[in-house]
């Protein structure tokens, strides 16, 4: 089994020992919540017909991991991810996640593992969360606003990428008289400005593909094409691209087999709890500049 704690939502994915798909859910019961998770874990183990006594080995990955009690193991989200997208489409060179308090890039090598990447944490500019805030500001509904923005005439500038300031910002246009969609065209090409400076920072590879639950958002990854000038490659469930990778390495750690895998894999880890140890010792400020750390891999 692999368990991804999101900040939103909570995901699991359950394989067979010859690595097959048997449960997956996505389950979403407000911010960081266990019960989110237990539920994504129950309908997970339903569909696979099994119990939690059934489950050989469990692997937690995402941002609140460290509160999974069932895991036999935690691995940070880079990895996970890497290794799911990979999983969903073998020929991916660099994944770009967007998730509901985090954005990641991340360049993958010849073998399939983690080469380089970037994250932006610490911050919501670019994530579902700026998204939500904004589709709060605006009175739309989250999962509506993707669409609305495709028909925006006329996008208009969003200049602060603080969620909170960027709200502030929105009705200040909205005040003014901007038109409601042409203001949502302009948040979501916001989004994408600040993800395509990540892509930047590890190097554009294609093909790329998109995980996270922001994929779902169509102007998003329209927006996304046409600065990248490119075609996004999206899995079918995009949000359990961290689930899967970590059901993998649970199956591995199971199988107890591809040493050379897990031994760079591990490298990585190393890497990133170290950044994640300087992020949480520096003052949101300097936060940027601390993540750049998981970029000199």
């Amino acid at each position: 089994m692999g368990v991804d704690f999101g900040s939103t939502t909570g995901k699991a994915v359950i394989l067979d020992e010859t690595g097959r798909t048997v449960g997956a859910a996505v389950s979403s019961e407000g911010a960081v919540s266990d019960e989110g998770v237990r539920l994504a874990m129950a309908q997970a183990l339903d569909q696979a017909t099994a119990a939690q006594d059934d489950v050989a080995c469990a692997v937690g990955t995402g941002y609140g991991r460290r509160m999974l009690d069932v895991a036999d193991r935690t691995i940070t989200e880079i990895t996970c991810h890497a290794r799911g997208a990979v999983e969903m489409v073998p020929e991916a060179k660099l994944v770009i996640d967007i998730g509901g308090q985090d954005s990641k890039v991340i360049a993958i090598d010849s073998q399939g593992l983690v080469d380089k990447f970037v994250m932006n944490d610490r911050c919501a500019a670019g994530t579902g969360k700026f998204l939500e805030t904004l589709a709060r500001a605006l009175n739309v509904n989250l999962q509506d606003m993707g669409s609305l923005a495709l028909h925006a005439e006329h996008t208009v500038q969003i200049t602060a990428m603080c969620a909170t300031f960027a709200e502030t910002e929105v009705i200040g246009l909205l005040a003014e008289g901007a038109d409601k969609t042409d203001v949502l065209g302009g948040v979501h090409a916001a989004v994408a400005k600040r993800t395509v400076g990540l892509v930047a920072r590890v190097g554009k590879r294609e093909p790329i593909v998109m995980t996270g639950g922001v994929a779902r958002n169509v102007a998003v990854v329209e927006h996304l094409q046409q600065q990248l000038d490119c075609t996004l490659i999206l899995p079918e469930r995009p949000q359990l691209a961290g689930a899967l990778g970590a059901a993998l390495f649970a199956l591995d750690d199971l199988r107890q087999r591809d040493a050379t895998r897990r031994e760079a894999d591990d490298a990585v880890e190393r890497d990133l709890e170290q950044a994640a140890a300087e992020l949480q010792n520096c003052a949101p400020a300097c936060a940027a500049r601390t993540a750049a750390v998981l970029s000199r891999r």
